[in-house]
């Protein structure tokens, strides 16, 4: 639902500490191809990711942005994955060869990599998902207010999952946050068809309801107070002519 989504613009970014090991994180490249050699660069990109990520834990799939200043930009996605798992990929000599001499040459020199720890207790997959589009909503945070922000977002997923059980969410924050970007928290909502965008929805209601009355105008005000109000939202669409995994995501593996 287009307008959930909206309301979901007004949650701010939250900022965890480590608390341990064993987390999983996705690893995002951004990419963006020289415009006049989008063929050769694709072709290169699917053939090396069907090479050489095309199963188990190092398996990528790859993204199109359709909107915003990265439009035309695209997303070579990793995991989720633990960090321990990353220490342990192997080193491949050919897979640097391949990725340089076939991928690289039409890549221009603007990019960028993150890492996004993925948070199941935030999240909401009660189905298996085939991957078609997703709205990928980046939010900022003022600093030490990251208490306050886990507990906005847990009343947030509350909400969502008992009024609206159908839609399939995760949130995501930034392993490696910086103050000057503002990309902090990540909320990425699933959808097939593009008419979900003009759904509307009350979701202010509905939070009344599961928080008591009042409690989204109290919302409101207390997301004013710790949040910069700066965010973005993009459409990615899935490419898994590009990708070396298909589409299908199993609920059981974003628990």
């Amino acid at each position: 639902m287009k307008n959930v989504l909206f309301m979901m613009l007004l949650i701010p970014v939250m900022a965890i500490s480590h608390s341990g090991e064993g987390y999983a994180v996705l690893e995002n490249g951004m990419i963006t191809p020289n415009p006049a050699k989008i063929t050769e660069f694709e072709s290169g990109l699917a053939a090396h990711n069907k090479t050489y990520h095309g199963s188990g834990i190092f398996g990528a799939r790859v993204y199109w942005i359709a909107n915003g200043k990265n439009t035309g930009s695209y997303v070579w996605v990793m995991g989720p994955i633990p960090w321990s798992e990353i220490d342990k990929r192997p080193a491949q000599k050919e897979h640097d060869t391949d990725w340089n001499k076939n991928v690289l040459p039409y890549v221009l020199p603007q990019g960028d990599q993150t890492y996004w720890r993925f948070h199941p207790e935030l999240s909401n997959f009660q189905k298996d998902v085939t991957l078609k589009n997703l709205l990928v909503a980046i939010y900022d945070i003022k600093r030490m207010k990251s208490k306050e922000m886990i507990e906005m977002l847990k009343k947030v997923h509350n909400t969502m999952v008992e009024k609206f059980p159908e839609e399939t969410f995760s949130m995501y924050t930034n392993e490696m946050p910086s103050m000057t970007d503002g990309q902090d928290l990540a909320f990425v909502s699933f959808f097939e068809k593009l008419a979900w965008m003009g759904l509307e929805s009350k979701f202010s209601q509905k939070f009344d309801e599961v928080n008591g009355p009042g409690s989204f105008e109290k919302f409101l005000k207390d997301w004013e107070d710790i949040t910069h109000g700066k965010y973005s939202s993009e459409m990615w669409i899935y490419r898994e002519d590009l990708s070396g995994l298909d589409g299908e995501i199993k609920a059981i593996s974003r628990q």
